[in-house]
């Protein structure tokens, strides 16, 4: 039997993401057109759900996604920078018995400095764990269609954060 690892909290992901920011909760309604603009881009099939979704006053973004690891649901945040760059990502829950090691630090790290634009591909800018091909896979990929989520919906989205959210 697998035991749910807890990483860190998305709270405590804000705060090692970004130091020394406020987020505001910035939900965004997902479109069907959106949707399947993401799906196409990281071929994840797992609708996204737009609620985890916060905002700092500079215009970074923290956004909360889940992705299938082998068996079981991966959660993990990614923050975006206000350029539209990954400023990093976090593995906030993790349940699979194998491929932990994309909670490493190590692994993560490549992804920073990514956008939309590049491919953000397993094997190809994104390097493989042996033994945890389904978790590097699918994490890439939800990394993936975070960035896009970015590029067709939060980097022209002009709401201001709403005090006290």
């Amino acid at each position: 039997m697998a035991h749910a690892k807890i990483y860190v909290s998305a709270e405590q992901a804000q705060k090692i993401l970004f130091p020394n920011k406020t987020l505001s909760k910035n939900p965004i309604i997902i479109t069907d057109d959106l949707q399947e603009k993401m799906r196409i881009a990281s071929s994840i099939r797992y609708l996204f759900q737009g609620e985890k979704i916060w905002r700092t006053a500079d215009g970074g973004w923290f956004v909360v996604d889940e992705v299938i690891g082998k068996h079981e649901m991966i959660t993990y945040a990614v923050a975006i920078n206000p350029n539209g760059s990954i400023a990093g990502i976090e593995v906030l829950e993790y349940v699979e018995s194998y491929g932990y090691e994309v909670t490493e630090a190590q692994w993560r790290k490549q992804f920073v400095g990514k956008t939309a634009n590049d491919p953000i591909k397993l094997n190809q800018d994104i390097q493989n764990i042996g033994g945890a091909t389904l978790s590097c896979k699918h994490l890439t990929d939800g990394v993936k269609r975070v960035t896009v989520l970015y590029d067709l919906a939060l980097k022209n989205s002009n709401s201001k954060p709403s005090p006290g959210k």
